[in-house]
């Protein structure tokens, strides 16, 4: 359905070219950009040399670009988990894998890829639930068992355009979904659907738990099949509650506003190791304490164990930030993070009730 599609970036180094920041990363490739490469091995921790990642090669590739501030963009590295690289999109570089046949659509312009996992039930998940979208690059190991495969709704047009052949390319972005799906549905529905609708049809079936534990067999062995309705009805319908869930999952969402949690206590914001005294999570009190004196309030015991890509995401999120300060931004990203997902609880039932009408009536379809 999604013909131009790839893994996430493969980094190889990821205390080098991951950072929490724009500041921080761009600091970084300046300062490991002209250090001794000797000296940059023993100072970001970097081990020898791998075939495909050198640190020598790694230092041109930031040179050669100039390096310049305009390449640092954001990539989600983990479910809600924005962070930030330095992208080139010259493989054996600073990146390893850069993945630039997917990922210069995401970083040409506004976009969005459906991120799916190839097969199986991620370990410690007691579902399938390897499916997330985004309006960035993705890294590889996006989901606790790994490669995550990007499936972007647009493609951008080559940059420059100075080759020989780009009179004949397309000025403008172009849909990624198959023409021959779109003229399937337009024909089934007496109206051709947007690039938008499909694309949130299939996220909105991808979250159904009704399909998740009816062809939990096949999707651990492979990617997952769309069953499209012949109701255009029901496929807008479908389509709508995949557009709240998405937008809930990109924290865009209308919906998150005013955040279904709070942060409370006096403290630094510090986010402590330690069961007794850190990070941990009450169910009783429906609070997520991240040292001994200040919580997130209320976190029902759903939405502390809701898993994506194998991870609890409200507890992840958290963990990956212990013996870090909370800022204030932080604080308001992990309050609607702990509104999506119970938002997105709430819109699977909804996605529940209509799903069996789906299988109803099943368009016969390659795709």
């Amino acid at each position: 359905m999604f013909p131009v599609n790839s893994v996430g970036i493969v980094t190889a180094r990821d205390k080098l070219t991951i950072g929490w920041t724009p500041e921080e990363i761009w600091q970084r490739v300046r300062l490991f950009s002209r250090m001794d490469p000797e000296l940059a091995r023993e100072a970001y921790g970097l081990g020898k040399d791998a075939r495909d990642w050198k640190v020598q090669l790694a230092q041109k590739d930031l040179l050669d670009s100039g390096p310049t501030r305009e390449k640092v963009v954001p990539v989600l590295y983990r479910p809600f988990d924005v962070r930030y690289t330095y992208y080139t999109g010259r493989s054996r570089g600073f990146i390893c894998m850069p993945r630039p046949e997917v990922t210069r659509h995401m970083v040409a312009g506004e976009n969005m890829a459906i991120a799916v996992g190839r097969a199986g039930q991620v370990i410690g998940s007691p579902d399938w639930d390897i499916a997330f979208v985004t309006n960035q690059m993705t890294e590889f190991n996006l989901y606790r068992r790994g490669g995550n495969n990007l499936f972007p709704l647009y493609l951008y047009p080559t940059t420059g355009r100075g080759n020989l052949f780009a009179h004949l390319e397309p000025a403008e972005r172009q849909s990624n979904i198959d023409p021959n799906l779109i003229a399937a549905l337009t024909e089934a529905y007496g109206a051709q659907p947007s690039p938008e609708e499909i694309f949130h049809y299939i996220y909105a079936v991808l979250y159904a738990p009704a399909y998740r534990e009816k062809y939990a067999e096949f999707l651990r062995m492979d990617f997952p099949r769309i069953p499209f309705t012949s109701d255009g009805a029901l496929f807008l319908k479908m389509a709508q509650l995949g557009e709240r869930l998405a937008g809930l999952h990109l924290l865009t969402s209308p919906e998150l506003n005013p955040p279904a949690s709070r942060f409370e206590g006096e403290g630094d914001g510090r986010v402590v190791k330690g069961k007794k005294e850190g990070l941990r999570y009450e169910p009783a009190e429906q609070r997520v304490y991240i040292n001994a004196a200040q919580h997130f309030a209320p976190v029902p015991e759903a939405v502390w164990t809701y898993r994506i890509g194998g991870y609890q995401v409200c507890e992840k999120w958290l963990k990956d930030r212990q013996d870090r300060r909370l800022e204030l931004d932080d604080i308001r990203t992990y309050c609607r993070i702990v509104t999506a997902v119970k938002r997105t609880i709430d819109i699977q039932t909804e996605i529940n009730a209509l799903y069996p009408e789906i299988e109803k009536g099943v368009l016969s379809l390659a795709a």
